[in-house]
C-alpha cells in the first residue's frame, strides 16, 4: 500500500475502497504509518469528506484495530446509548440500571469529560471505592451476573481511535463529521450491540450548536450503525440550559440517585424514559414504574457494589465531597427566568475544577452548581437562581461573573 497515493486520492475527492481504508488504519495502529502522513490524511478527509460507505468502512476498521466484545450465544439483547455531551447530562447513570431491570445486557463503555461537558467516568468515581477500570473478563462476569457494567476504555479497545483522536486534537481536524462519526461509532460497535440509541445534543451547552448540525451528525452515525448490523435510532436534545438542576460530578451523582428513587427533575426523567423506550422491550409506563418503585435504584446499588463502590455512601452523601464554600447567585429582580445559558455554566464549572482543560488534569468532584432554576420559572428579588459550590472565594466570584442569565418582568 502506497500511503501518499491514498492521501492524494482523498485530497482530490476520489472514493477510497474499503480495503484501502482497512489497510491504512491497520498499518497506523501497528506504527507503520507515521503521524505526519495520518495528519495529512485527516486533513484531506476534513476538506473532502467521506461517503456513507467510506465512513462505515473507516468505523469498522477502527473497531477492528483492537479487541471486540464476544458474547456467548443465547444471551439477552445487548443495548447501549451514546450522548454527544451536554451540560448537566447524568442520564447514563439512570439509564443503564433501568435497562438492566428489563432483562437486557448493558455493556456501557464510557468516557471522561473534556471541554465544558462532563464525563460519566468522572461522575462514577465520586462514589467512594467505585472502580471504572475493568478488564474484559471482569466485564463479562459482571454482565452475566447483574446485566450491566459501566467502565472505561481499555488500552486494547479501539486503539486506532485513541491515536487518531489525539492527532486530530492537535491538527485542527476534530470538527470533521466522518471522523467524529467513526470515533464515536467504532467504540459502540466494539461493544457488539444489538440496539443503540444516540442522544445527539445541540445548543449553547453542546458540541453541535444548531439542530441542523446535530441532525446531520445523528443521521451519519445512525447510517453507520445500521450498515454494521446494529438497530440504531437517535433523539435530538436541546441544551440551551443545563439538564436537571445540578452540574458537577458529586452533585450530579446525587441527583441521579434521587431520580432512580422516583424524585428526579422532570426534564431528566423525560429524557431517560425517551432513551430507554428506544431500545427497551418494555413500554414507557413500565419503565416509569421501575424508576418510581425502586427497582432501578436497587439495580444501581448492585452495580455500584459490584464495581467496588460503597452503596451505603448514599445514606450519608452529604459527608462526601462537600465544597468548602456554597454561595447563592441571586436574582436582581422579580420576574420570570427566560435564559440560563448552559455554555457559560459549563465553562464556569470547568474553571471551578469540575472539568479539565487537558485529559491529564484532575477534577474536583465537590464543585459545581445545584438548585438550578429552569427557564419559565418565576423568581423574586434576592432569590437564588442557583447555588455555587466552590473551593474558594475566587471561584465563587468567577462563577457569579461568568454565568449568563436573563429575567423578564413578570
Amino acid at each position: 500500500m502506497h500511503i501518499p497515493f491514498l492521501i492524494e486520492k482523498k485530497r482530490d475527492g476520489a472514493r477510497l475502497e474499503d480495503g484501502e481504508i482497512a489497510s491504512l488504519i491497520s498499518s497506523y495502529s501497528l506504527g507503520e504509518v507515521p503521524d505526519y502522513q495520518m495528519s495529512a490524511f485527516a486533513m484531506a478527509v476534513f476538506f473532502r469528506g467521506m461517503s456513507g460507505g467510506e465512513t462505515a468502512a473507516l468505523t469498522a476498521a477502527m473497531r477492528d484495530s483492537g479487541r471486540v466484545f464476544r458474547w456467548p450465544a443465547g444471551t439477552p439483547p445487548k443495548v447501549d446509548k451514546h450522548s454527544t455531551g451536554g451540560i448537566g447530562d447524568k442520564a447514563s447513570l439512570v439509564l443503564a440500571p433501568l435497562l438492566a431491570c428489563d432483562g437486557l445486557w448493558v455493556p456501557m463503555v464510557s468516557g471522561r469529560g473534556l471541554g465544558i461537558t462532563g464525563g460519566t467516568l468522572d461522575k462514577l468515581e465520586s462514589i467512594p471505592g467505585f472502580r471504572v477500570h475493568l478488564d474484559e473478563d471482569e466485564c463479562l462476569r459482571q454482565i452475566a451476573r447483574i446485566g450491566v457494567f459501566m467502565a472505561g476504555q481499555t488500552d486494547d479497545f479501539c486503539p486506532a481511535d485513541r491515536r487518531l483522536y489525539a492527532l486530530r486534537d492537535v491538527t485542527a481536524t476534530v470538527p470533521s463529521r466522518p471522523l467524529i462519526t467513526a470515533s464515536i461509532m467504532s467504540k459502540k460497535l466494539a461493544e457488539s450491540l444489538d440496539r443503540l440509541v444516540l442522544d445527539v445534543k445541540y445548543g449553547s451547552g453542546a458540541f453541535m450548536k444548531t439542530r441542523e448540525e446535530a441532525t446531520m451528525l445523528a443521521e451519519a452515525m445512525s447510517s453507520v450503525g445500521r450498515r454494521n448490523g446494529v438497530h440504531t435510532t437517535f433523539l435530538l436534545s436541546p441544551v440551551d440550559e443545563p439538564l436537571g438542576r445540578t452540574v458537577g460530578n458529586a452533585l450530579e451523582v446525587r441527583e441521579a440517585a434521587e431520580t432512580l428513587q422516583g424524585r428526579g427533575p422532570e426534564d431528566l426523567v423525560a429524557l431517560v424514559l425517551d432513551l430507554a423506550a428506544a431500545v427497551s422491550d418494555s413500554p414507557r409506563d413500565v419503565l416509569a414504574r421501575r424508576l418510581a418503585d425502586g427497582s432501578a435504584w436497587n439495580k444501581f446499588l448492585e452495580l455500584a457494589e459490584a464495581q467496588g463502590g460503597d452503596p451505603g455512601a448514599f445514606d450519608h452523601w452529604e459527608r462526601f465531597h462537600p465544597a468548602p464554600l456554597v454561595r447563592p447567585l441571586l436574582s436582581p429582580k422579580d420576574g420570570v427566568l427566560t435564559r440560563l445559558d448552559a455554555g457559560s455554566i459549563g465553562s464556569a464549572a470547568v474553571r471551578l475544577g469540575a472539568g479539565r482543560h487537558q485529559i491529564t488534569d484532575a477534577v474536583n468532584p465537590a464543585v459545581g452548581f445545584s438548585g438550578i432554576k429552569k427557564t419559565g420559572e418565576p423568581v423574586t428579588r434576592g432569590e437564588p437562581v442557583l447555588m455555587i459550590h466552590a473551593a474558594d472565594e475566587a471561584g465563587v466570584e468567577m462563577a457569579a461573573r461568568s454565568i449568563l442569565f436573563e429575567i423578564a418582568d413578570g
